[in-house]
């Protein structure tokens, strides 16, 4: 029983127990769990540690290992726009939902959370222009993520534009993804002890409370990501190639029985290949590039993620967000939605380098990790679910594909 408990793929349920363990020792040692925060505060400074490297290896690599430049030319900028229209669309209906539920209010504390720094709200111009790192060493080192991510891109395409001389360096940052991402894997292997200790802290500070947004907010993300299926993927490509929710769903099934016993977009990406060629009919050349694509930089359950998390964490601590923050917080999302890593517990990073970037408190994200694999599995199976259509809409637009064919 130990032995498959302490398996890798188990973490999540190591961090179940941790989490359970958490609440009953606030609640018997309120004291004790006060003063052993500092266990939880070391769990979330690693977890600050990684943000930087996590989201400066993942974009380089995504975008140096596009392999056929040919195809980026004649349908990539066709491809990356949908997306961001996908991915901005998904966070209007998640707000919309979330809005709509406030799964953070009215819910009552024995000592209610407050928030005592201001939010970040720069001017439009000073948003765009402090977005371009004068020094980008500097930007890492301060965790200022938009300018690194900036910075990325434009390193990531000179590397490409550099052909065979810039493979070298292609070659380093391959090599340093594995390196951080295993260090990654051994920062989430503390997470059963940093969420315990968070758990116990806030169950002692904040009183049982805190579990009625808990529930509200997992509740809030699933309406977030069913609606988001029907109204940002399934309604756009029916208008589109007027291919049904049914016809579409009908195949997708087989996609989400591997997203959610991965929550993997990477994983599953054969099966998505699989799925769009034989059961869709879609051209191996457009699917080959889309789907690996989308895998990388189309996160439409990341928008519902981020959208959710803001809503929820704005509310928890009494933040009233304007309608400027709002705007400001899905052209964050977007920008920071290319460096989801694609790999499970890899949003937990990326939802507290969220929260960073808009100057909102990410003490949450503990608790939160806690339930992340149950959000994960809705969450990547409508990243996965998001390609998939998106490919559909490209091959359209591109003459290779009809919906007739699917009954063909």
């Amino acid at each position: 029983m130990l032995e498959t408990i302490m398996k890798k793929k188990n973490l999540f349920i190591r961090i179940a127990i941790g989490f359970i363990l958490g609440i009953f020792i606030g609640i018997i040692l309120p004291e004790f769990s006060i003063a052993t925060k500092v266990v939880g505060d070391v769990y979330l400074k690693l977890i600050k540690m990684m943000i930087v490297p996590i989201i400066f290896v993942a974009v380089a690599g995504g975008i140096c290992n596009i392999e056929s430049t040919e195809d980026l030319k004649r349908i990539g900028f066709k491809t990356v726009g949908l997306y961001v229209v996908m991915f901005v669309l998904s966070c209007i209906v998640s707000l919309i939902v979330a809005y709509a539920i406030r799964p953070g209010k009215d819910v009552v504390f024995t000592n209610p959370p407050v928030f005592e720094q201001e939010i970040t709200n720069p001017s439009i111009s000073d948003f765009f222009i402090n977005i371009f790192p004068d020094n980008p060493i500097m930007a890492m080192a301060e965790g200022k993520i938009l300018p690194v991510i900036i910075f990325t891109i434009l390193f990531s395409s000179a590397i490409v534009m550099s052909g065979e001389k810039g493979k070298p360096v292609l070659d380093f940052i391959n090599s340093l993804s594995t390196i951080f991402f295993k260090l990654l894997e051994f920062v989430m292997e503390l997470s059963p002890i940093g969420v315990m200790s968070l758990m116990a802290f806030s169950v002692s500070k904040y009183g049982l409370g805190i579990f009625s947004a808990l529930g509200k907010y997992i509740i809030t993300c699933y309406i977030a990501c069913i609606l988001t299926y029907i109204f940002a993927m399934c309604l756009p490509l029916f208008l589109y190639t007027k291919m049904g929710i049914v016809k579409l769903t009908k195949s997708m099934y087989k996609v989400w029985l591997v997203t959610l016993s991965t929550t993997s977009s990477a994983a599953t990406l054969p099966t998505s290949i699989k799925v769009s060629m034989e059961d869709y009919k879609a051209p191996e050349g457009i699917t080959k590039f889309t789907l690996p694509l989308g895998c990388t930089i189309n996160m439409c359950g990341g928008a519902c993620s981020f959208s959710c998390l803001a809503v929820f964490v704005s509310d928890f601590y009494g933040i009233n967000l304007s309608f400027k923050e709002i705007v400001t917080l899905i052209f964050v999302a977007t920008l920071i939605n290319m460096a989801a890593p694609g790999i499970p517990g890899g949003g937990i990073i990326l939802g507290a380098s969220f929260l960073s970037i808009l100057g909102l408190p990410f003490d949450l994200m503990g608790p939160i990790a806690a339930f992340y694999r149950l959000l994960d599995m809705a969450f990547t199976s409508l990243n996965v679910t998001g390609d998939l259509v998106a490919n559909l809409m490209i091959a359209k637009s591109e003459k290779q594909w009809d919906v007739s064919m699917i009954n063909e």
